[in-house]
């Protein structure tokens, strides 16, 4: 569980990520920003492992919505990674730091660990507490090598970080249209039901 928790919050995957929101924020204020966004990720992921179920019937609201939705949301992220624009990736303003959005959603809690994390709770209840030490481990994992993301920036270097962000605007750009067909998917078969 641990390992299928990693590989969908995918804490390598994220790094130019990080290392793109944080580029506007002071270096002195980078772990703190990644602790706090690691920390609301680790709370939403928590929350929606004990009542994610709920609170989307609650709204009214399927899977597959959640998943178009996140799919559409990280496609827009990969076209800016990919065509960077002067004001940055997430359009901010010089000197604003990132709050929850798009380091902690939809990066590490994004769609895939939200249904992940549901599914296991839902499949099997009885294992709620080994679930939520797998989610816990992850979280750890995660937080420790996003808050190495400066260090890696700098022993890689400025270009080749820049390279591996467009790359990976190129790979969250399949990845955000197999998260758009999967919710279509879904969506349609539930309809032939």
């Amino acid at each position: 569980a641990t390992v299928l928790l990693i590989l969908v919050i995918d804490p390598f995957g994220n790094v130019p990520l990080v290392v793109s929101a944080l580029k506007n924020t002071p270096p002195e204020r980078h772990l703190r920003v990644v602790l706090r966004e690691c920390a609301a990720a680790y709370v939403i992921l928590v929350g929606f492992m004990l009542g994610g179920r709920t609170f989307l019937q609650g709204l009214h609201l399927s899977e597959e919505s959640l998943t178009i939705a996140g799919g559409i949301i990280l496609f827009l992220i990969a076209i800016r990674m990919v065509f960077p624009r002067p004001e940055g990736i997430f359009g901010d303003l010089p000197g604003a730091e990132p709050f929850l959005v798009p380091i902690a959603i939809p990066s590490i809690a994004g769609p895939s660990a939200l249904a992940t994390v549901m599914l296991m709770a839902s499949r099997d209840p009885a294992k709620i507490g080994s679930w939520l030490l797998a989610l816990t481990v992850a979280m750890g994992a995660t937080t420790v090598l996003l808050a190495l993301a400066d260090r890696l920036q700098r022993w890689l270097g400025e270009r080749a970080v820049l390279a591996f962000e467009r790359l990976m605007g190129l790979v969250l750009t399949a990845l955000a249209v197999e998260m758009l067909l999967s919710g279509v998917r879904n969506f349609v078969g539930g309809l032939a039901k």
